[in-house]
């Protein structure tokens, strides 16, 4: 999810760990596990500075080894050490590491439902694995925790304070009560799209937007994509694209993009891959796209690159054309 989200779910985390007596008890411990959460809600989007490297770069590592399974349990290891001796809860080591890996394995969880994806198996398998549930920003799970944060806040030193662990147990209970109802609501639209065009074994996308009664959905087949949405229960199909192939059996203008770093990058992550190309006065463009992420009859993810009459790369571009706050929101 966004890093907003993540970090407010950090800190409703701690609010959760009221549940237990000795962080009530003992406000240091209250604040090493706040700074633990708010911390360890995040670490895992600590790859971020593999965008030194470039975004070819940043593709490649993003949601990779930092959310992997033995990172689960090295990131509160790395993070509780230190908090334990600046806020001086040593006897309380195993609560804030508890906690604390609490937070990484939420974050992790809410990336698994994003339709981007998470490599979570790591090292078992390198595979992309994504539930296609919840948007990069969930307005009602963002307001929903943001309600209990300013609730915490008002009453942090009020007679309310005793409550605060049990509020965001009501919290969490509801939050995933959502996220159960988005995935139910999931499967059964595509069982649906896939009744609906007649294609029961085809690979089905759906992509969740802000709105609970509207969903984009990808649907594979052996020789197209078909893009469409679903609205207030209604299927429509929008467009559709001939697959073509790619790798040793596809054009010589494709193969040639090939040691393209940008398309090694997006080759590593992308999906459902839709590559077009086309004749320039001095050379060609190829274009590569991941279909999944499609909005307004448009492929905005994707890698471009040049080629001279030669055939020789002359540039490649990777990365989103369209604006931050634009769909679709992965």
């Amino acid at each position: 999810m966004d890093t907003a989200s993540h970090l407010l779910f950090g800190v409703t985390l701690a609010g959760l760990a009221c549940l237990e007596p000795a962080v009530v008890q003992d406000p240091s411990l209250g604040h090493a596990i706040l700074a633990g959460t708010l911390i360890g809600s995040h670490a895992p989007d600590f790859d971020a500075v593999a965008r030194l490297r470039g975004y070819a770069n940043y593709v490649k590592v993003h949601r990779g080894i930092t959310h992997s399974l033995p990172a689960l349990l090295i990131w509160p290891l790395v993070i509780s050490l230190p908090l334990a001796g600046i806020f001086g809860v040593w006897a309380h080591m195993l609560s804030l590491y508890v906690w604390i890996l609490a937070a990484v394995v939420f974050h992790v969880g809410l990336d698994l439902f994003n339709v981007y994806g998470v490599q979570c198996l790591r090292p078992f398998t390198r595979r992309w694995l994504h539930l296609d549930t919840l948007c990069l920003y969930e307005p009602f799970l963002f307001g929903l925790h943001t309600f209990g944060a300013v609730i915490w806040l008002a009453v942090w030193h009020g007679a309310g304070g005793a409550y605060v662990g049990e509020m965001f147990a009501l919290i969490y209970a509801a939050s995933f009560f959502y996220i159960c109802v988005r995935f139910r609501q999931r499967s059964r639209y595509i069982a649906g799209v896939r009744s609906e065009l007649g294609l029961a074994d085809a690979v089905c996308h759906l992509i969740p937007t802000l709105s609970w009664f509207k969903w984009q959905f990808v649907v594979e087949s052996e020789s197209h994509f078909y893009l469409g949405e679903i609205r207030n229960g209604r299927i429509r199909i929008e467009e559709q694209y001939g697959k073509q192939p790619y790798g040793s059996s596809s054009h010589p203008v494709v193969q040639a993009t090939m040691t393209a770093a940008g398309v090694r990058a997006f080759l590593h992550f992308a999906q459902r891959i839709h590559v077009s190309w086309k004749a320039k006065s001095d050379g060609y463009v190829v274009e590569w796209r991941d279909v999944r992420f499609w909005h307004k009859r448009k492929l905005p993810f994707g890698v471009d690159v040049q080629l001279d009459e030669n055939l020789n790369v002359v540039s490649d571009s990777l990365g989103w054309n369209k604006k931050a706050w634009d769909p679709p929101y992965v």
